[in-house]
């Protein structure tokens, strides 16, 4: 690496989007992190200054704000170098070094097991994040470049380092919507966590994909000429289902890679909701579309803002081709996630409601994760709480509460008010009576009985799977001395 070379190209990138910010402290914080990390390698033997610039290179793809892209190139040097917080702060200011210390983790030696040094590092982490979401985005980017390098390291390393990722870092990026990150992390742990799995799914996908694009071109050739009288803004761009993604849906469906339906699909995005709505009754007016395969997310969005209408269409050629509709924003949205709404936030006049919403969330599932005293339980809970499959269940009013597979109605009386979780004695499903484990799935409908007086017991901690309810149970028992 050419340090003179990259610094112009990190320089160019970010005066692309910004293009009236000082890249004074850019220019600095690439030199002190040269120069704090000139004698240490990494394990590929490469100079470590090396993972700094392409952290920071991830956050600028982000097209993140420069305070965060210094932080992304200092982002070690609290941990590796003997640079202390306070000459951080005085070289670059106050809220670089709080992004800095935020991603710093905590020294193991402090800790019994890895377990407690694994929960208490991620514990001090969300924390932070919950004061200000841009440390875990520059933690995601940090662990992107350490899988990419993840090659270099021993085999037990690997695997624990790539099991970490797709339980938890993973699932992170997917909770704050970033999907192509998400992906990205999940197919290079899938190299390290089922090495010939990924190797012999790697090959029917390369030997699939050629025949694949002519289909998918095929079809999104005969779209355009569809659409092209409808005067409705858009543009059809193909989408590429990640490995890790296929290879989820096959030990689901329990069914080859031949048989995975939407391996080939398209998205098609537009400029407004309605005209969403307008596309879709197009192509299934052109397109014969598969009984049962339409979801719509934008009515109902996901737990993580994510919005697009989903529907399967058979091509001419007989090809099941899965379409995703959406506007530009979505588009956005689905892209960076929560990085979108921090860029569009700056600067802003007012709050971006969507950020608002997802830093929320977060702050309270922290403090829910805050009541948990064992490490275990806490990397537990904040596991299921980031739980990819999620269930759909509705009050008897209509309205839809999201749960983690596998919740329980207590889980879903917690979710819809503490004070009916507490006074829960029993629960209507569908119409009937179920015992407080039952497992709840999409669609039910689900009824919580309460009894003026009653409170929560100490099973009930067997019975539950969200952080929040396990939380608020936890600290009623302590509260009365039932557990410590």
């Amino acid at each position: 690496m050419n340090p003179t070379e990259k610094l112009a190209e990190m320089l160019e990138k970010v005066r692309a989007y910004s293009p009236h910010a000082d890249l004074a402290p850019l220019e600095k914080a690439f030199a002190y992190s040269v120069k704090a990390h000139e004698n240490q390698a990494r394990a590929s033997g490469e100079h470590y200054f090396v993972h700094c610039a392409a952290v920071a290179e991830s956050l600028i793809e982000f097209k993140l704000d420069l305070p965060t892209v210094c932080a992304g190139l200092l982002h070690d040097v609290l941990e590796d170098t003997p640079v202390t917080r306070d000459q951080l702060a005085a070289e670059f200011g106050n809220e670089v070094a709080l992004l800095v210390e935020g991603v710093t983790k905590l020294d193991t030696l402090q800790f019994v097991s890895r377990d407690e040094a694994q929960a208490e590092n991620w514990r001090k982490m969300l924390l932070a994040t919950a004061q200000d979401i841009r440390i875990i985005l520059i933690k995601l980017a940090d662990r992107l470049h350490n899988m990419k390098t993840l090659n270099f390291l021993d085999r037990e390393k690997q695997e624990r380092i790539a099991r970490e990722t797709v339980s938890l870092y993973a699932p992170l990026a997917h909770r704050l919507g970033m999907f192509r990150l998400k992906s990205e992390l999940e197919d290079l742990a899938f190299m390290y966590i089922h090495p010939a799995e990924h190797a012999a799914l790697e090959a029917e996908v390369r030997e699939m994909t050629a025949g694949r694009d002519a289909a998918l071109e095929r079809f999104k050739s005969s779209l355009e000429k569809k659409l092209a009288d409808t005067h409705i803004p858009h543009r059809v761009l193909a989408r590429s289902k990640s490995l890790w993604s296929i290879y989820q849906k096959m030990q689901r469906q329990k069914k080859p890679f031949v048989e995975i339906q939407d391996g080939m699909g398209v998205r098609l995005i537009t400029d407004t909701v309605a005209n969403c709505y307008a596309l879709l009754g197009l192509v299934h007016t052109e397109f014969k579309p598969v009984a049962g395969s339409f979801t719509d997310y934008i009515s109902v969005p996901k737990l993580n803002l994510y919005q697009s209408l989903h529907t399967t269409v058979m091509s001419p050629q007989g090809d099941l081709i899965e379409i995703q509709l959406r506007t530009e924003e979505m588009h956005r949205t689905a892209e960076f996630g929560i990085a979108a709404h921090w860029r569009y936030k700056l600067g802003a006049a007012t709050p971006d409601a969507h950020l608002e919403e997802k830093l929320n969330w977060l702050r309270q599932w922290i403090e829910w994760l805050q009541d948990l005293k064992s490490p275990r339980e806490f990397l537990e809970s904040l596991k299921t709480d980031l739980e990819l499959h999620q269930v759909f269940i509705f009050t008897p009013a209509g309205e839809v509460k999201v749960l983690p597979a596998g919740a329980t109605p207590l889980d879903f009386a917690f979710t819809v008010h503490t004070e009916i979780g507490m006074a829960c004695v029993g629960a209507r499903v569908n119409s009937k009576m179920v015992k407080l484990d039952y497992q709840l799935q999409s669609g039910d409908i689900c009824e919580i009985q309460t009894k003026k007086g009653s409170v929560p017991k100490k099973d009930w901690l067997n019975h539950v799977r969200t952080a929040r309810a396990r939380s608020k149970i936890r600290q009623y028992l302590r509260e009365k001395g039932i557990v410590t």
